[in-house]
């Protein structure tokens, strides 16, 4: 697998203006009313990192939407779910174009090092397209998703500069949409599933979950970062982010899956 720097790029010309056409609010954010001298140096580095991570992480989950759209194709979802879910690929294109240009403001992206062709993971080719599109909602959607939503959330309430806050809340907005899809074709295709499938979707949820603890022991073991109102991004402390995330996992992510007949653990696997 070949190792390469993310970089972005914009074609310009008649397929930007056509792009902005669709997304005019990005050009509407108030770009130009941050000062890089208004900050300390340390703080800067860590708001330039954390927005060039939000980048990537964007374009990641612009893969894994494309990777779900083609499987709801495949598995003959209803065309209106179809629909909605085609406009996410979009979405997270215009929010890798919010992150990477709110680094930009602040001095520049940093460096990430990345293989393209392992930005997400293909679901089971033995399992039928609907298990496979299922498989994928559960994990991108369900999970990814709908614990991302309050933790953006968060971090958008303590954001202090406007536009840091902009930026934030459109990201807000349009990922409440993407974590309510999720559920919304789960309830669809559940009846479809038989008692092995959903136990994969079970084991698919349990996987994703224990990759989210994975993150929480990582950032346990982080530095802790000075704190403080003015922080670019919207500075969560790590006690306060944790206890969010933690918090979120139970209500948005574990709770409705429990409610659905996928019995996920609730707790990291051992060992």
């Amino acid at each position: 697998m070949s190792v390469e720097l993310f970089e972005l790029e914009i074609l310009g010309g008649g397929i930007e203006k056509r792009y902005r056409k669709m997304r005019p609010e990005v050009e509407a954010m108030p770009w130009g009313t941050l000062s890089p001298a208004d900050y300390p140096a340390s703080l800067l580095l860590a708001a330039r990192r954390s927005w060039t991570s939000a980048a990537f992480q964007e374009h990641r989950t612009g893969v894994a939407c494309c990777a779900t759209l083609r499987a709801l194709i495949e598995a003959r979802a209803p065309i209106d779910l179809i629909a909605l879910a085609s406009r996410f690929p979009l979405d997270e294109m215009v929010h890798v174009e919010l992150c990477a240009r709110m680094a930009m403001e602040l001095g520049g992206g940093t460096e990430i090092l990345h293989e393209p062709e392992r930005l997400t993971a293909d679901p089971d080719p033995s399992q039928r397209a609907l298990v496979r599109a299922a498989e994928l909602v559960t994990r991108f959607f369900c999970v990814g998703e709908s614990l991302s939503i309050p933790l953006l959330r968060g971090t958008w309430r303590a954001a202090r500069h406007p536009l840091a806050r902009a930026v934030l809340g459109r990201i807000v907005k349009d990922e409440a949409a993407h974590g309510a899809f999720g559920w919304t074709f789960l309830d669809w295709a559940l009846p479809s599933l038989t008692a092995d499938e959903i136990e994969h979707l079970r084991r698919t949820a349990d996987h994703a979950i224990s990759l989210v603890y994975e993150l929480w022991a990582d950032i346990r073991l982080r530095p802790r970062a000075a704190t403080g109102d003015h922080h670019p991004l919207g500075w969560l402390e790590t006690n306060a982010y944790l206890a969010l995330a933690e918090r979120s996992l139970a209500q948005k992510v574990v709770a409705p899956l429990r409610e659905r007949g996928i019995a996920v653990r609730a707790e990291p696997a051992p060992g």
